[in-house]
């Protein structure tokens, strides 16, 4: 396989999106802990846009926990409803053209275009509408529907990235555990597949969908 390598001579800017408060650490959690361990970091913006008072403060505990090592970060969670982004395409566009003036990241990660949740098929798109000459990595969610595609970019995880992110997961949101799809075997599973189809000798990978990439 081909690795994809950053320039380590200067910080990685990093735009992470997320439509739900655990949807970033889910999709791409692993990789994120993995590019601060590998790379230096100039600045992490973290942004979620679906929330309610309780799970906007899992939010921000599991975002300061997965970016506790990096000095340079910014942490924003919304309250738009969740299930209802749609309805506020508007005002949320209106949000990604103040970050898009204020911030010019190396690498973004937004959800996968072909999700079947609405929320997250509307993020996606306003991130490719936003940033045309950007990295754009979209990361997947497993759940009920059924929609996982065919990633093309495999990000190799250790144990102790696996182990931290799925602890991260089960401390932070206690709103979540009663759901019969929030544990450790769920989120394993997918990671092990990953880790397969990528020949991970350490089992478990994140994998992504890129759209557009120049050699």
């Amino acid at each position: 396989m081909i690795p994809l390598k950053f320039d380590k001579a200067q910080g990685l800017k990093i735009l992470a999106l997320g439509a739900h408060c655990d949807d970033i650490e889910i999709g791409c959690g692993g990789t994120l802990l993995k590019l601060i361990e590998d790379y230096p970091i100039a600045h992490i913006k973290w942004l979620v846009f679906a929330s309610n008072e309780r799970r906007k403060q899992e939010a921000v505990d599991a975002a300061n926990m997965f970016l506790e090592d990096v000095s340079d970060k910014e942490i924003k969670v919304f309250s738009y409803r969740d299930a209802f982004l749609p309805h506020s395409s508007l005002e949320i566009k209106e949000e990604f053209e103040q970050i898009k003036h204020q911030f010019n990241p190396d690498l973004i990660f937004t959800h996968y275009r072909e999700d079947r949740h609405q929320d997250h098929r509307l993020i996606s798109d306003l991130t490719w509408n936003t940033w045309r000459n950007h990295l754009i990595l979209e990361y997947e969610i497993p759940k009920y529907d059924g929609d996982l595609g065919h990633p093309s970019l495999f990000v190799h995880l250790g144990k102790r990235q696996v182990e931290k992110k799925i602890h991260i997961l089960q401390k932070c949101y206690d709103s979540q555990a009663k759901k019969h799809w929030f544990d450790e075997e769920t989120f394993k599973a997918l990671m092990r597949i990953r880790g397969m189809e990528s020949a991970n000798a350490d089992k478990y990978s994140e994998a992504f969908h890129v759209r557009k990439i120049i050699l």
